[in-house]
């Protein structure tokens, strides 16, 4: 079951995907449908269906009308984490082999994004109830840092850099007794500042204190294995740059289960009624084959198997110099 969410009447709505031309209408918000399954004890799909209503709507006039919404998102933006987890995926069997023949070398020798990555690759996949390999992780920020699908992409005057990052997404709700549930996966556009992150590794996480945007759509159950997708961007109406990825467990260093482990083992992280959204890695940048991207060009990023693409432009912000000041009270 796939759904999105929408603005119907001045108010979010979640929406029932019946095909790529038509959605069919709930009577609540994602949020507040997670928080009913909840309150029932019943699977989210099955409160889904119940709550259908007979109202349907043009797919594509809610794409071209701009009245799209992330698929999950909470009353309060400030009880929204957005996180991820970086050096993820295993890549291409080419990069796969690469990697490998580096991890080989003396523990000396390897850099602390290799000794992550070969952590990942030899223990991210616990037997089940076992905590595997811790990855890395990094904070984007809270609801607020959150774009729709279709809608800019801003990035800040002091960036170096405004590049995609073609991602699965996981959305969770914690119910009351603190316990994360996993709401669905999303298509996701995790947007980072490459130039910055290239310059110090110490500097990622400036680097990462970015918008992004995931959906439209949101998939509820189970998650397939292998992914594939494609990632893209166009400059005035013409392909710039395109390139094929893969994502999912056979295509990853940890399993969803260990990933979600480290995330949530920490108290702070399971507050009840918090939603979170959390990035789970990619292999494929248009920064690493040397894309330097504008304001106005358009990411897309498709993985068919959780439905339409995820398109949202590029917007700079203005050249503004102001030095941010602290006064004292």
């Amino acid at each position: 079951m796939r759904i999105i969410q929408c603005v119907h009447q001045n108010q979010a709505r979640a929406a029932l995907v019946e095909n790529e031309h038509r959605v069919r209408l709930t009577d609540a918000d994602t949020y507040t449908l997670a928080r009913r399954a909840l309150d029932a004890g019943q699977g989210l799909a099955d409160t889904v269906t119940a709550a259908l209503t007979g109202e349907t709507l043009d797919y594509g006039q809610l794409v071209e009308q701009r009245l799209l919404l992330p698929p999950l998102t909470h009353p309060d933006p400030a009880h929204c984490l957005v996180t991820g987890t970086g050096l993820t995926h295993l890549g291409s069997a080419d990069t796969r082999s690469a990697m490998h023949a580096k991890t080989q070398a003396d523990e000396s020798e390897l850099t602390d994004s290799m000794r992550m990555f070969k952590l990942g690759v030899e223990g991210g996949k616990p037997s089940t109830g076992q905590a595997g390999a811790q990855p890395e992780w990094f904070y984007k920020g809270d609801g607020d840092c959150v774009v729709a699908p279709e809608a800019p992409l801003p990035s800040p005057d002091f960036a170096e850099d405004a590049g995609e990052e073609p991602e699965l997404a996981g959305l969770y709700v914690i119910d009351a007794k603190g316990r994360p549930h996993r709401v669905g996966f999303a298509v996701g556009n995790e947007f980072s500042d490459h130039v910055t992150e290239r310059f110090n590794y110490l500097w990622l996480a400036h680097s990462k204190l970015r918008a992004c945007s995931f959906g439209p759509e949101l998939l509820i159950g189970d998650l397939p294995e292998h992914l594939e997708g494609v990632s893209r961007i166009r400059r005035d109406d013409k392909v710039l740059w395109e390139k094929p990825f893969l994502t999912g467990e056979a295509n990853m260093a940890h399993t969803i289960a260990n990933l979600e482990h480290h995330h949530f083992k920490y108290a702070g992280f399971r507050r009840p009624g918090d939603v979170h959204v959390h990035f789970f890695g990619t292999a494929t940048l248009s920064f690493a084959d040397g894309i330097a991207t504008r304001s106005g060009d358009r990411f897309e990023i498709e993985l068919p198997a959780l439905g339409r693409a995820l398109r949202n432009p590029l917007k700079a912000a203005e050249d503004d110099a102001t030095v941010t000041t602290v006064t004292p009270l």
